[in-house]
């Protein structure tokens, strides 16, 4: 596993930086007064999430005037994903596409 992978699955493991990031994907793009609200953490608490949610990759900012808005990078996720899962799934999909041929080649036959 490369460092990249270590910080987003340390990322993740909080659930404070979870509920973070299920924000984001609820609204994208919110400034830090967005994020903190609701939230029973001090805007230096978020402050500190958001620092390790970016050191992942999982977080992006942006300025806009004065305004710093924080994006979800959902890429780190998906790389996860496409390493850790759907390789599982690749099996189930060629089994799936083996029974339709299977089963046009027998409606064929019956032709």
């Amino acid at each position: 596993m490369d460092e990249n992978e270590d910080r987003v699955f340390k990322a993740l493991a909080d659930a404070s930086r979870r509920q973070l990031l299920d924000g984001l994907r609820r609204k994208n793009g919110q400034t830090l007064s967005e994020l903190c609200a609701g939230l029973a953490m001090t805007r230096q608490a978020v402050t500190k999430h958001l620092l390790l949610l970016e050191e992942a990759n999982l977080v992006v900012t942006a300025k806009q005037g004065r305004e710093k808005l924080h994006y979800l990078n959902p890429v780190p996720i998906n790389d996860i994903y496409t390493r850790w899962t759907a390789k599982f799934e690749q099996g189930r999909l060629q089994a799936l596409h083996n029974l339709k041929h299977a089963l046009q080649e027998k409606e064929k036959s019956h032709e």
